[in-house]
């Protein structure tokens, strides 16, 4: 007895607490049985579902719950002083100090290895990588911890984010400070989309934690219907198809022909899309049966027209978060700014760390100030080269936020370039009708195989292979294989085909069928969910995956 007690309390590293398993929903069942004793009281409802996700957040991520309550604690007494402050400067200064903590904090855990890697081979030094937490920790608790390895916490990443929208939005006047930290801290540490997303500003999210809870019939059904859209999303969809092909494939690219690298292009394409929106369209359904609704997170993204069309409709909380926090402030589409050059001179020294060498920094550097004497002798360049030089900034930081690597700087570079090309061809395009079908559906094909060809670098374990993906679908395809290859994969390439259709099924026909299930009976309610939960888990064909972005 006391041994299945323990075994629920203590964190498993090989079990973590995700969605998509079994025990996720037994632990939910609990926690929204005990929620009916205390969703009328609004303190003890926040503080008890602070409480829970702390729970929840440690059963995930272990002693990294102590990383998520620094952030917490540290942004709620300067989100105050922010309020308090009189002058301009001192609140400046205290928005600086929070923002320079979470990205300290950030670095650390991520960028670590990084840094001192890349050090140690510019400058042919010998520097190892300390947990300094862990270190504090053994000296001062008389624990066991390893000194020489850091992990990732899990969510830190979006949770960091927040926790800096909050003094933001304190600053500009949009929200004004919690009450109380265990309001505070619900906030920050909410479960449904603590680890993955999406990423919930404070000016969104706060004020819902004094409203009374409600919960209509058709929003309890639609907080049904969520769920089971995201768990057949990604158990069914993306689980399924990258363990029986797409993981195979791109773990050795070359040992496959270039229809098979092809191929799993556009699964991963498929998989990626189905296992984030999946998270979130979980994590918005149980959020919605708690009476707390969170921000959409994807709008069929590859029926986008143009690459600036699909950041709007791809991971949404990550790009109005970029582009009011990062883009607008840098300068946006009006002009640049010393935020806009300060992240110039961040990126290139991200990228001369990635090269190893400052010859390629000093090479950039002087690009970079010939553009500025330009933009100083042609003011009209100069604008058109800032708002360029903006939005390659945010699409690189974005690219670095998932990781330090040659390839995520690729894959950022190449968006931030898309953009940068579309914005420039809008203005001699030859069309005026740009809702015509055809100039729609050559829009469509042309960004959903950029994208495509884009997440060879997000997906590639190295340049290297990524490179010899390419390599294999320019050098080595044959047509010729596809039916004794699809005949092989023949279950994949079923769910591939019902991915995409469903994917691009026309807008009113997905609304039309998810108000049919809210507005149907309960017992038609409940049998489709037992029924779908039944078809997911059977097709459950080896140990469940964790999300993709749990690793950002």
């Amino acid at each position: 007895m006391w041994n299945w007690l323990i075994d629920i309390l203590q964190y498993n590293p090989e079990q973590p607490l995700i969605f998509s398993r079994f025990f996720f929903w037994g632990f939910f069942l609990v926690v929204l049985g005990l929620y009916t004793l205390v969703y009328p009281h609004r303190l003890l409802r926040n503080s008890y579902l602070f409480c829970v996700s702390l729970f929840f957040y440690y059963k995930s991520s272990g002693l990294s719950i102590l990383i998520l309550i620094f952030s917490t604690v540290s942004d709620f007494f300067i989100g105050k002083k922010i309020y308090e402050a009189k002058h301009p400067t001192v609140k400046k200064m205290w928005v600086g100090l929070s923002v320079f903590l979470n990205i300290s904090v950030l670095a650390y855990f991520k960028y670590a290895y990084f840094f001192t890697d890349n050090f140690n081979a510019i400058f042919n030094t010998k520097y190892e990588v300390i947990n300094h937490f862990a270190q504090f920790s053994n000296s001062f608790f008389n624990t066991s911890f390893r000194v020489d390895k850091i992990l990732l916490p899990v969510g830190i990443s979006f949770y960091t984010f927040q926790t800096i929208s909050y003094s933001v939005d304190i600053y500009r006047g949009q929200v004004r400070p919690v009450k109380n930290i265990l309001d505070f801290g619900f906030y920050v540490s909410f479960f449904p989309q603590l680890v993955a997303g999406p990423i919930v500003r404070a000016s969104e999210f706060i004020p819902q934690l004094y409203k009374s809870y409600s919960v209509t019939r058709e929003e309890f059904g639609l907080g049904i219907f969520w769920i089971i859209n995201g768990l057949i999303k990604k158990i069914v969809f993306a689980d399924y198809i990258a363990v029986n092909f797409i993981d195979r494939v791109f773990a050795d690219p070359e040992r496959w022909g270039g229809f098979e690298n092809l191929m799993a292009l556009y699964g991963y394409t498929l998989q990626v899309y189905a296992d984030f929106s999946g998270y979130t369209d979980i994590a918005i359904g149980v959020a919605l049966l708690m009476g707390f609704y969170l921000p959409q997170n994807f709008w069929s993204p590859y029926k986008s027209q143009n690459v600036g069309e699909f950041w709007k409709r791809w991971h949404m909380s990550l790009s109005s978060w970029l582009k009011d926090y990062l883009y607008i402030p840098m300068g946006g589409n009006r002009s640049g700014s010393f935020f806009s050059y300060f992240s110039m001179f961040c990126i290139l020294v991200f990228i001369s760390f990635l090269a190893k060498s400052f010859f390629v920094f000093a090479g950039f550097a002087a690009i970079a100030v010939a553009v500025w004497i330009l933009g100083r002798l042609f003011p009209s360049f100069k604008k058109e080269v800032d708002t360029n030089i903006n939005l390659m900034m945010t699409m690189l930081i974005g690219g670095l936020w998932h990781g330090a690597s040659w390839n995520f700087v690729t894959w950022g570079g190449l968006n931030g370039l898309g953009l940068v090309i579309f914005k420039q061809w809008k203005k001699f395009r030859p069309w005026k009708n740009p809702n015509h079908p055809l100039v729609k559906f050559s829009g469509i094909l042309i960004t959903f195989n950029f994208i495509t060809f884009t997440r060879t670098w997000f997906r590639g374990e190295d340049w290297e292979k990524s490179l010899a993906m390419l390599s294999q679908i320019a050098n080595h395809f044959d047509w010729s294989v596809a039916p004794e290859v699809v005949s092989s994969f023949s279950n994949v390439f079923w769910l591939m085909s019902i991915g995409f259709l469903l994917h691009w099924l026309p807008e009113n026909w997905k609304i039309s069928y998810r108000k049919w299930f809210c507005q149907a009976p309960r017992p038609v309610q409940l049998s489709g969910f037992i029924i779908a939960v039944f078809v997911v888990y059977q097709s459950v064909s080896a140990e469940l995956t964790p999300f993709i972005y749990f690793a950002f």
